[in-house]
C-alpha cells in the first residue's frame, strides 16, 4: 500500500460569469470530465464545493476563478488522466473560457496516503510554489519531485516525466 498520494491544484481565471453563454460549452462538460476523473486508474478523491455560490466560490480563491483539486496514486496516473484522455480536449479550448495567467496556476505535492487537502493548504502550497519555484513541497509536472521517502523511478535515458508534458 503506498504511503505517500500525490495531490494536485488547477485554478482558472474565468473570462465571464459561470452561467453565461460564453462558459456554456465548459460548464457543459464538467459533469463528464468530473466522472471522468474519478473512474480514471489512479484516481483517489477529488474536492467537491458544498458552497452554493457555484463551482469558483471557494475561500482564499477569488470568486471569478474555478478550482479544482484531488488525488492520485502516481503523477503517472494524474498525466493520463490530464493530457490521453476527453479532458485534453477541454483543455484545448481553456483559451475561449479563462483569462492567461501570469503565474503558476498549477502545482502537485505529497501527501501522507489517506490525507485530504483542504482549500487554504492546497492554496498554501500554490503560493509556495510562486515564490519558491519547484521544490519537494510544491512542484509542477515539468519538475517533479519524488513521494518523501523513495526515489525518482529510473525511466532512462530517453524519457523522463517531465518529457511526457505538454510545454505551456
Amino acid at each position: 500500500m503506498p504511503r505517500h498520494e500525490l495531490a494536485q491544484l488547477n485554478i482558472a481565471t474565468l473570462i465571464a460569469p459561470i452561467d453565461s453563454p460564453t462558459l456554456a460549452d465548459f460548464v457543459a462538460r464538467l459533469d463528464e470530465i468530473n466522472a471522468l476523473a474519478e473512474s480514471a486508474p489512479g484516481f483517489v478523491w477529488r474536492f467537491k464545493e458544498e458552497s452554493a455560490d457555484g463551482p469558483g466560490a471557494l475561500a482564499p480563491f477569488h470568486d471569478d476563478q474555478i478550482v479544482n483539486f484531488s488525488t492520485w496514486h502516481s503523477p503517472e496516473a494524474l498525466h493520463d488522466y490530464v493530457y490521453r484522455t476527453a479532458h485534453a480536449e477541454v483543455m484545448a479550448r481553456r483559451r475561449e473560457w479563462f483569462s492567461r495567467m501570469r503565474d503558476a496556476y498549477t502545482v502537485l505535492w505529497w501527501v501522507p496516503a489517506g490525507h485530504r487537502p483542504n482549500p487554504s493548504e492546497a492554496h498554501a502550497r500554490l503560493e509556495r510554489l510562486r515564490a519558491d519555484g519547484p521544490t519537494a513541497e510544491a512542484f509542477s509536472f515539468k519538475r517533479p519531485f519524488p513521494a518523501p521517502g523513495t526515489t525518482a523511478p529510473d525511466r532512462g535515458a530517453d524519457e523522463s516525466f517531465a518529457d511526457l508534458c505538454p510545454a505551456g
